[in-house]
């Protein structure tokens, strides 16, 4: 039992710690500023840099930064299954 809260717990650290730099990759991602300051959705703009995902329609940047929600759902499932095997192996459940 006390394996899996000490294993789940460290999961659940690790996976917290990421979902800063995975929210601020997913940004970058799916804007990127062109020479002039405009931001760039699209491979047809002229100016833009090679390091980002150029969406050729805004809804796709929408759907791509939801990208840390739903990774933050998983921790959060994640959390609720270790609890929940935890207690079911302790009988309490």
């Amino acid at each position: 039992m006390i394996n899996n809260l000490i294993g789940g717990f460290v999961a659940i650290l690790i996976g917290v710690s990421l979902i800063g730099p995975i929210a601020e990759q997913v940004n970058v991602a799916a804007t990127s500023a062109n020479s002039t300051g405009s931001t760039c959705t699209s491979v047809s703009q002229g100016g833009c840099a090679d390091a980002g995902l150029y969406l050729t329609a805004s809804w796709g940047a929408t759907v791509l930064k939801m990208v840390p929600g739903f990774f933050a759902l998983g921790i959060l499932g994640i959390g609720i299954a270790v609890t929940y095997s935890s207690l079911q192996d302790a009988g309490v459940v």
